[in-house]
């Protein structure tokens, strides 16, 4: 027999003020008081969230099973908006603390998958440690268990990295997890939040996911819950109610314990135990703060001082915990000025970007995945026998498809979104990949990783110098760097990001190159450039044959040369566009201009082209990479 009771308009639900139920009055055809019908109500002292209309909160009047714990469902609506981009939902902290919010997407992600991929299964739950985690992490352990899940597996104060979130997944053989951050974008109180979901291989929800997600927001009228006070998150063990637990983990130590089995760790020590080394390392108070110091100081012996902004903060101090050369300022000018560390990195807002730096010189992203390709199978362990194959990004330079070929590597190209890269690797055919933006990462798990870039690079670093002795001049990030261009050739490559531009002005952009695409054809003459082709990027998976399209206006000239421009996926208000440039230079005597300049012309090309100031009114670029 099931009781329906109506909530008056003060009652409220929030993302903080988890279902919390007051001032209920039962409305039933038979007698019963307000405890016997819904213990749950005095005990917890729940209450709805209301705009003006009564809820209803349905709940079983008897519990066959002892230990089954008390699901009552909260009515909702539909919210618009709540499409995902290449890495899950993001939108401003304000908008998921509006009502029912979160919970929606929650349960619609639910509704979207078969029963057996979560029902008394096992799902993981992590963080960056940005504004609002906590909160949102006692809303989806409720609806989890309301739907059915055994247990979740919860990093400690809700923090997790992604990429440790990845390890966990698979160490762990849970059904999924989720990964609760916005990524690189800024965090507190007026900023930034986000949401996604892996799946059991550890990999980004695929686009037929993220589609019935959507699809099922559009639709939503339920959400299902369960009473249970919230989880302590800041004590290690587990905590039963029926036959559901949450388990709070140590964050670092499963990833900490895969690191050790894909690199060798002696090595890497032998080069931060050399006098004449130094390395900085920029957690840039975002979540590998958590693992700077167990990884690089406990593990691998740098000192202290090496790690800075070191400690994860919900505002990640203020900052934009975005590696790159405009935000990780300090950390350049750290590397810049004379006689600086011999090596420095960063990471993001929740582990899975990097930043690669020598002294005085910056390595862009591009060349750093082709370099590691290049170098793995001598330096890392893991790939002893080889890489399986190599993939980036359509936007990415093209210096990773040069190493593929000269070590006769089966390479692929594929959309933004590390997602893509899962396939692949799953299927056995994929071992290094990257992306221009940042991330690098290989099949240990299957996501982009920050820290896994680090080590990469401190591993070709000390196989390089293993046999140096004290005193000799160490072969440095710069000579790694610039050996590499002296056999392969050098991309130049540059990315120019116009961040919060007006939607309207930038889709009209993409839709004038969209119709400067469709009348183009071989041959056509672009100021010194002759076209070979210009298409909007579309990607058939070998694996699975599902396509994808409209995925970046791209112009392929004759000389290798190319102008991408695309709309990101990442950031939560506005839009944003990307326009990147890549030139290939063969020359070694060319190889050592400054990228702006050697690609100045190509620059002024694909500003012109695209009318990107007349579309968007902006004069320079946010970010110049």
């Amino acid at each position: 027999m099931a009781f329906c009771t109506k909530l008056d308009p003060s009652s409220i639900l929030t993302s903080q003020n988890l279902i919390k139920l007051s001032n209920a009055k039962i409305s039933s055809s038979s007698s019963c008081s307000l405890l016997n019908c819904f213990p749950f109500v005095l005990s917890r002292n729940l209450r709805l969230k209301n705009h003006g209309s009564s809820l209803v909160v349905k709940a079983s009047s008897t519990v066959t099973d002892p230990e089954a714990l008390k699901v009552f469902t909260v009515p909702t609506k539909p919210i618009e908006g709540q499409k995902t981009g290449t890495s899950g939902l993001r939108k401003k902290v304000k908008v998921f603390m509006e009502e029912n919010y979160l919970a929606n997407w929650i349960q619609a992600l639910f509704n979207s998958l078969p029963p057996e991929d979560y029902e008394n299964g096992l799902l993981v739950l992590g963080g960056d440690g940005r504004y609002f985690n906590k909160e949102a992490a006692q809303v989806i352990i409720k609806i989890a268990a309301g739907n059915g899940v055994g247990k979740i597996l919860v990093g400690k104060e809700g923090i997790m990295s992604t990429p440790a979130v990845s390890a966990v997944i698979r160490k762990r053989k849970a059904n999924g997890g989720f990964i609760m951050s916005a990524s690189h974008n800024p965090g507190g109180p007026d900023y930034d939040w986000g949401i996604k979901f892996n799946y059991s291989s550890g990999q980004p929800a695929p686009e037929s996911i993220t589609d019935k997600i959507y699809g099922n927001t559009l639709s939503i009228s339920e959400i299902k819950m369960v009473d249970i006070p919230d989880v302590d998150l800041s004590h290690l063990g587990v905590t039963n109610y029926g036959k559901f637990s949450v388990e709070v983990v140590d964050p670092v130590s499963d990833y900490l314990e895969l690191m050790e089995t894909v690199f060798d760790f002696s090595l890497i020590r032998s080069l931060l135990s050399l006098s004449d080394f130094r390395l900085v390392f920029d957690a840039m108070h975002a979540v590998t703060g958590a693992y700077a110091e167990p990884i690089f100081v406990d593990k691998l012996g740098a000192s202290a001082d090496s790690i800075l902004n070191g400690v994860p903060l919900e505002d990640f101090g203020h900052g934009h915990p975005d590696p790159n050369l405009t935000y990780a300022k300090d950390l350049v000018n750290i590397l810049y000025k004379e006689n600086g560390p011999d090596f420095g990195a960063a990471s993001d807002g929740d582990g899975d970007r990097n930043m690669i730096l020598g002294r005085e010189f910056f390595v862009t992203p591009s060349d750093s995945v082709a370099i590691i390709a290049a170098n793995a199978q001598n330096a890392i362990p893991y790939f002893q026998s080889g890489p399986k194959g190599l993939a980036r990004s359509m936007p990415t330079s093209g210096a990773l498809d040069r190493v593929a070929q000269k070590l006769n590597l089966p390479f692929y190209e594929v959309p933004t979104g590390w997602k893509f890269f899962g396939n692949l690797m799953d299927a056995g055919v994929l071992s290094i990949c990257g992306e221009e933006s940042f991330g690098t990462g290989s099949d240990h798990i299957r996501e982009k990783d920050g820290i896994w870039a680090v080590l990469a690079w401190l591993s070709i670093l000390a196989y390089r110098n293993k046999d140096k002795k004290l005193g000799d001049r160490l072969i440095s990030v710069s000579d790694v760097v610039k050996e590499h261009w002296a056999t392969y050739g050098r991309n130049y490559f540059s990315r120019y990001d116009y961040e919060e531009c007006e939607s309207e002005g930038a889709n009209k952009m993409v839709e004038h190159l969209r119709d400067l695409i469709s009348k183009s054809k071989e041959g056509d003459i672009y100021g010194d450039y002759v076209l070979q082709f210009a298409d909007d990027f579309t990607y058939t998976d070998p694996v699975d044959g599902s396509v994808v399209s409209k995925q970046g206006v791209r112009f392929v000239f004759t000389d290798g040369s190319r102008i991408i421009c695309r709309l990101s996926g990442t950031g939560s208000a506005g839009a944003t566009v990307r326009v990147y440039i890549e030139q290939y230079e063969p020359d070694v005597s060319k190889h050592d201009m400054d990228a702006q300049v050697a690609l100045k012309p190509l620059i002024d090309l694909a500003l012109s082209v695209s009318k990107l100031k007349d579309f968007t009114g902006r004069e320079k670029p946010t970010v110049i990479t």
